[in-house]
This record gives C-alpha cells, sequence and structure tokens, in this order.
C-alpha cells in the first residue's frame, strides 16, 4: 500500500492518499492489543467456565471477531459521507427493530434483555449497533434542520420561527432519541442510555444551541442519573458499593485494584497474571486490569494514549471540516469512542461506580467489537481529505 502513487486513480489509491493514516494506525494499534489481551486473559476464564478441553475458544473467536472488526473498519472508510448516512440510517432502523425485539423474544442475562440469539450465528446486542447509527442519523437530522439558524429566526419572528419547516429535522431527532431512551430503559440498560444522551448534547451544543438550554438539558440529564438511584435497584447497589465498599459485593473491583498493584510499572510478564484465575470478567470489562497486572503501568498509559489520540486528533481534524453534517457525526463518533474507553478504565480503577461496559477494541465481545469497527470506519470515512466536500456530503 505505501507503493501507492499520488497519480493513482483507483478507489483504493483515492482511500490512501486521504483517509488520517495516523488514526487509521491508532485504531489498528488497538485491534492488535485486543489480540494480546484475549491470549493473556481469555484462557483462564474459558477453563474455568467451560473446562480444561475449550481453554482456548474464547481467544479462537475473538480472534474471528477482531480480524472481521479490521475488515469492516477498512470496507466502511471507504464510502463516502453520502452513503455512510444511507447506511447509518438502514443500520439505526434495523437495529432499532431488533433492540426493541429484545424485549419480547430476547432473553434475560443478569435481570436484563439486551440479546437475541440466532440459530449457528450465536448471540447479538442490537443497541450496540444502534448507537454509531443514530449519532451519524441524529447529527444529518440537526443538519438539515441547521438548528443555529432556525433559533435565529425563531428569536427574530417567533410566530414563524416556531412553523419554519427546518425546525421539524431537530424535533425529529429528539423524537427518535426518545424512542430509543424508551427502550433502552425497558431492558433495561440505562449505562447505555446516558451514552447516547451524552452524545446528543454534544452535537447538539456543537450545532449551536443556546447555552441555557444545553444547561437544562444537562440537568436534565443530571435529574434522570438521580432519578436512576432510587427507582433501579441495581444501579443503587452499585454507587452504594462504590460510595460504601462495606455495603456490599465488591469482588471483582477489589481484585481490579489487587492486580494494578502487583503489576507495578511493568508488570509481572506475559501470562504470569494471577488475578484473571479469579475475576469473572477479566476477559471483558476488567480486561484494562490483566493488563495493569502483566504489563504494568507503562503498557497500560499507551493504551489510554491510544484512545485519547484517536479522540483528540478526531476533533482537530473536524477543525478544518466546512461541513455542518460531517462535524457533528464525527464528534459523535469520537464521543462514543471516548466515553465508553473512559467509562470502562475509570470503573476498573475504582474512579467511577462499576459499569458493564467494554474496552474498544480491546475487550471480549463479537456485537461490541463489530459494532465499535463499524463506527470508527464512518468516523475514517468522515474525516478524509475531499476536493469538494459540500459535493460529496450532499
Amino acid at each position: 500500500m505505501m507503493a501507492l502513487s499520488r497519480a493513482d486513480d483507483s478507489v483504493l489509491g483515492r482511500w490512501w492518499w486521504t483517509v488520517d493514516r495516523w488514526t487509521l494506525a491508532a485504531l489498528l494499534g488497538l485491534i492488535g492489543f485486543g489480540y494480546v489481551m484475549m491470549l493473556a486473559a481469555s484462557p483462564a476464564v474459558a477453563e474455568r467456565v467451560m473446562g480444561a478441553s475449550s481453554r482456548t475458544l474464547l481467544f479462537a473467536k475473538q480472534v474471528v471477531f477482531l480480524a472481521a472488526a479490521a475488515v469492516m473498519m477498512m470496507a466502511v472508510s471507504l464510502l463516502s459521507p453520502r452513503n455512510v448516512r444511507r447506511l447509518a440510517l438502514l443500520g439505526c432502523l434495523g437495529a432499532l427493530a431488533l433492540t426493541a425485539a429484545t424485549l419480547v423474544i430476547g432473553f434475560e442475562t443478569k435481570g436484563a434483555r439486551r440479546w437475541l440469539a440466532f440459530p449457528l450465528l450465536g448471540t447479538m446486542q442490537p443497541s450496540e449497533f444502534l448507537k454509531p447509527c443514530l449519532a451519524v442519523v441524529t447529527a444529518w437530522l440537526l443538519a438539515e434542520g441547521n438548528w443555529a439558524a432556525a433559533q435565529r429566526q425563531a428569536s427574530a419572528q417567533p410566530g414563524l420561527g416556531l412553523l419554519h419547516g427546518r425546525i421539524l429535522w431537530p424535533a425529529a431527532a429528539v423524537l427518535l432519541l426518545g424512542v430509543v431512551c424508551v427502550i433502552l430503559k425497558s431492558q433495561p440498560d440505562f449505562g447505555m442510555l446516558m451514552v447516547v444522551v451524552a452524545v446528543f448534547l454534544a452535537q447538539t451544543f456543537v450545532a449551536g444551541l443556546n447555552l441555557a438550554v444545553v444547561g437544562v438539558l444537562f440537568a436534565g440529564g443530571i435529574g434522570l442519573a438521580v432519578s436512576a438511584y432510587f427507582i433501579l435497584p441495581h444501579v443503587r447497589s452499585r454507587v452504594d458499593r462504590f460510595l460504601d465498599p462495606s455495603s456490599g459485593d465488591t469482588f471483582q473491583i477489589t481484585k481490579a485494584m489487587e492486580a494494578f498493584g502487583n503489576g507495578g510499572l511493568f508488570g509481572r510478564g506475559p501470562g504470569e497474571g494471577r488475578v484473571k484465575n479469579a475475576l469473572p470478567d477479566a476477559h471483558a470489562d476488567f480486561v484494562f486490569a490483566v493488563a495493569g497486572e502483566e504489563f504494568g503501568f507503562i503498557i497500560c498509559a499507551v493504551i489510554l494514549l491510544l484512545f485519547a489520540f484517536v479522540v483528540v486528533r478526531g476533533l482537530l481534524r473536524l477543525l478544518a471540516e466546512g461541513e455542518l453534517f460531517v462535524v457533528l457525526a464525527a464528534t459523535g463518533l469520537l464521543a462514543q469512542f471516548g466515553l465508553q474507553a473512559f467509562v470502562n478504565m475509570a470503573s476498573t480503577l475504582h474512579l467511577i461506580p462499576t459499569k458493564g461496559m467494554t474496552l474498544p477494541f480491546v475487550s471480549y465481545g463479537g456485537s461490541s467489537v463489530l459494532a465499535i469497527a463499524l463506527g470508527m470506519g464512518m468516523l475514517l470515512a468522515l474525516t478524509r481529505r475531499r476536493g469538494s466536500r459540500l459535493g460529496d456530503g450532499s
């Protein structure tokens, strides 16, 4: 690929010279860490749960998932912004229907109905695919409505402004978000609900929503979080255990902190970790603890910096973007990616209450890995250099 000439007018040639290769390299680096961490963490979990004969089963499955994720990310990054929007719209409708179906035909795990079972294909969490597609669709609706312009007209001509056609687009975005929130609350999946709301608030802020309105919405989000504490027992339990470890079972977080202590600066060495033999979710939600024990603070810092690099570089790249849809969609995808990584690492380090959220590309999980690849593929496609941005994104 490095031998491709700038004069190469093929699809691959145009892609190579327009895609953000630094972001692509960072994402592939995270996928590489995913392979390493699955080799380190999954055999112990598989042996404990399924027996010694299945020791490599989880790793073998994740090899397939990560390879498929890399292919998907590269393929989606070839699309134009217009086709990204079309893909997201179809994906949003399909994932929304499947997410709603979990309430009827989904199977229950740990008190929540979030998964569907398919013959031969295994299980799937459709809400994972809903996240990136929803971010792009709401970006399109907000951009079409040109929210800031509609607000200015509403303030100058209140009677006409409220009836202005373009205000219907943002209203449709709010309605769509409301439908998604109701479904996620019914599963329940309060963590994902908070993520999609936070991403939407970030997009509306970038779109030019009045700061006072943003403040009201933020206060509403805080109120929602407080309400969840009193209404949802599992949320209250997690917060109570975070504030007062003696109030309940804190086995996993205690073992995670023990792992970081054992690892120190340079780690105990690949395969030398012991905590993974006891941690039930060592391959998934607490994979960062395994990295801390076996590879130490240095490698954990590298993983953290890779996530930060993707987010910061993506936002800086948007400074030169003139198309509102691209800015809003990429902002939403970056906010999702960064927020998910932050929640996973912060909860593992006991900085926030524990939340079952995977570390992008590093934790085990087919739906999560493929959905993140879809989102990052759309990000790479949206942030490619284009000679005619308006023409490509219309």
